[in-house]
């Protein structure tokens, strides 16, 4: 049995989750591996999550904040550079969920900092949760990873995973929040590379005292190993695709409601895979040609605020004489979406 450390010298969250997917697909299941890495500011949501119920877009966009959805479940997190991120992979008859948990504390313990096992996936110091993690298993294989608050900004997470109070009715999983603490609360000079450094010494002592050898070398990672490594590329490709982030959100349907001087429009949107499938507006407006306009336009665009904008000002430009209601509609609805 042989031991594989990696870590990665890129933040692009993307490039992380890609790698995440290409170890548990594609690297040899014969080690048990550990892989190391942090992301730049970035809104990770789980498998089934719908982002518009769970981030603010408009913001993370402005503050050019990631997007990225694991192939995982579970809820949405944020991450920064305070976070410190590890993933172990082993054969799946040799996984042993304790050892890798038993790794992480003894890290910690290294730095002085006294970290408790909290049910199954969260790890504690005292009555804070500084860690949680996740679990994926396969054929021949499992797969373990998990977040370290190392000095994460804690009133980031609160800004951009506070969901804007759309009247959403989404499926899928929401997100449960938990009490946080980041760990220079319990010792000032931690740092990502210091607690890299502490598990990576923690995982190889584990596995030299239990017969598995001394010392492996740490291999970086960076952007030169997507061109070397064509399933990992293909991997990174899948997950900054707008189709991956936003198009697999689960069905959800908006409604909303508004009073304009020329009618009221109660408009329902029914929303798959990010698209509007199916459109229905009430409305006492005199013009019906402009309702029926403005559901075939909205019919099939992409929800989201640009493709909306466009469709309803090639609408305004082509019908003159209902500009202005078209106008209207577009400000209105455009200002009540997220992203």
């Amino acid at each position: 049995m042989k031991l594989r450390i990696l870590k990665s010298a890129v933040t692009n969250p993307w490039f992380n989750l890609a790698t995440e997917d290409w170890i548990f697909n594609t690297l040899n299941p014969d080690s048990h591996t550990l892989f190391l890495w942090r992301n730049s500011e970035t809104v990770v949501i789980g498998r089934s999550q719908n982002p518009w119920v769970e981030c603010k877009i408009d913001k993370m966009e402005a503050d050019d904040v990631f997007l990225a959805r694991r192939q995982s479940g579970g809820g949405a997190v944020f991450h920064d550079l305070g976070n410190t991120n590890f993933t172990f992979l082993s054969p799946k008859a040799d996984y042993d969920q304790e050892a890798n948990f038993t790794i992480i504390i003894n890290a910690l313990k290294k730095l002085g900092i006294d970290a408790d096992l909290s049910g199954r996936n969260d790890m504690q110091v005292g009555d804070k949760k500084i860690s949680g993690s996740a679990f994926k298993h396969a054929a021949d294989r499992s797969f373990h990873h998990g977040t370290l608050l190392v000095n994460a900004n804690m009133q980031k997470l609160g800004d951009y995973l506070n969901p804007h109070p759309l009247k959403l009715k989404a499926k899928g999983i929401k997100s449960v929040r938990s009490r946080v603490a980041n760990l220079v609360e319990f010792n000032a000079d931690i740092n990502h590379e210091i607690l890299s450094d502490a598990i990576i010494e923690a995982f190889c002592e584990y596995y030299r005292d239990t017969d598995y050898g001394d010392t492996t070398p740490v291999e970086e990672l960076d952007e030169a190993t997507l061109a070397k490594e064509p399933s990992l590329k293909k991997y990174y490709q899948q997950m900054a695709d707008w189709d991956w982030r936003f198009g697999k959100t689960p069905e959800f349907s908006h409604h909303i409601e508004t009073r304009f001087d020329w009618g009221i429009i109660d408009l329902h949107l029914d929303v798959k895979q990010a698209v509007i499938r199916d459109v229905v507006i009430f409305s006492d407006a005199l013009n019906v040609e402009l309702i029926e306009l403005l559901k075939n336009t909205l019919t099939d665009a992409k929800y989201n605020k640009v493709d909306i904008k466009t469709k309803l000002d090639e609408l305004g430009r082509a019908h003159t004489e209902l500009a202005a209601q078209i106008d209207d509609v577009s400000k209105w609805l455009t200002g009540e979406m997220e992203g």
